[in-house]
């Protein structure tokens, strides 16, 4: 990849800092000398989990997102923390998110989700190895989730409905689509 259309950065006003994200306004420079400002929101990024059962079925939760002010249906996520490794954060999404564990679960891939303002990378794990906990896990005080075990039939069509209604969902389900058409 080439750097023939870097932007060079002037100056960095920060706006906001929160509990998850902080937005900055950089002043750059553009590729013909002129000059533009950027917002940006800086993300710790995020891990997300395909959990398939036994039957194919897909593990998904369901909750209100209030930038959309309604609720969607979504692979298990959540924000990495400070240090913490991508993999032990999917592994702790999973379990607090739908009370079961793994004790296999395999890279798939990682994009940026939104780039145009945002640096959030999201991690993307798979597993078909679901272990029932004894107890469920505590989900984070802010955080309400109902658990579906949903066929990737019955997901498309609440792709089509537009009840899953976001990008690490909809490429999990083009990559779990993939994977079962190889098994034949």
């Amino acid at each position: 990849m080439s750097n023939t259309f870097e932007e060079k950065t002037i100056a960095t006003t920060q706006i906001f800092n929160g509990k998850i994200v902080q937005l900055q306004v950089d002043d750059v420079t553009l590729p013909d000398g002129n000059t533009s400002k950027r917002e940006i929101i800086k993300h710790p990024g995020a891990v997300a989990i395909i959990a398939m059962t036994d039957n194919d079925e897909l593990l998904m939760v369901e909750q209100y997102r209030k930038p959309l002010n309604k609720s969607i249906i979504e692979i298990p996520a959540g924000k990495l923390e400070p240090g913490e490794e991508p993999a032990v954060t999917a592994i702790r999404e999973l379990e607090e998110e739908t009370g079961y564990t793994t004790e296999k679960i395999d890279y798939v891939t990682s994009f940026y989700t939104t780039p145009g303002f945002s640096n959030e990378l999201l991690y993307l794990y798979f597993t078909k190895e679901l272990i029932l906990l004894d107890e469920k896990k505590q989900l984070d005080e802010d955080e309400f989730v109902v658990v579906h075990t949903i066929s990737l039939s019955e997901a498309e069509r609440l792709l089509q409905t537009q009840a899953i209604h976001d990008v690490k969902t909809a490429y999990a389900l083009l990559y779990v689509k993939e994977q079962i058409n190889k098994r034949g």
